[in-house]
């Protein structure tokens, strides 16, 4: 599986970004999608994910209410969309497949991610 992530870009706060991440090659063996984040000097934390199956949604607290995650089975795409966004959401954003079950953001449970999109708030 290939992930590829598009559409971050810079945005003031209070502004909007959806971010995409596509996947290729052998994917369904893939059960969950997650979103994650790295700021300089920060480690890489999970924000949200989503079971491909019904689109359950997972969220982190810290963007419960501000960020969505959806996808399009037909497309291998999984979305994210980000409202609302704060300085403190500026960081590299990166998209990853999870084999496995369970709902977690723990990073170490993804198995395959993207090269990352930025994101810069300010």
């Amino acid at each position: 599986v290939q992930l590829v992530e598009s559409g971050g870009g810079s945005v003031q706060a209070g502004g909007s970004l959806r971010l995409s991440c596509a996947a290729s090659g052998y994917t369904s063996s893939t059960n969950f999608m997650g979103w994650f984040r790295q700021a300089p000097g920060k480690e890489r934390e999970g924000v949200a994910s989503i079971f491909l199956r019904d689109g359950s949604p997972y969220y982190d607290d810290s963007v419960k209410g501000r960020f969505t995650v959806s996808r399009d089975n037909a497309k291998n795409t999984v979305y994210l969309q980000m409202i609302n966004l704060k300085p403190e959401d500026t960081a590299m954003y990166y998209c990853a497949a999870r084999p496995g079950y369970g709902v977690t953001l723990l990073t170490n449970f993804f198995a395959i991610w993207g090269q990352g999109t930025q994101v810069t708030v300010s």
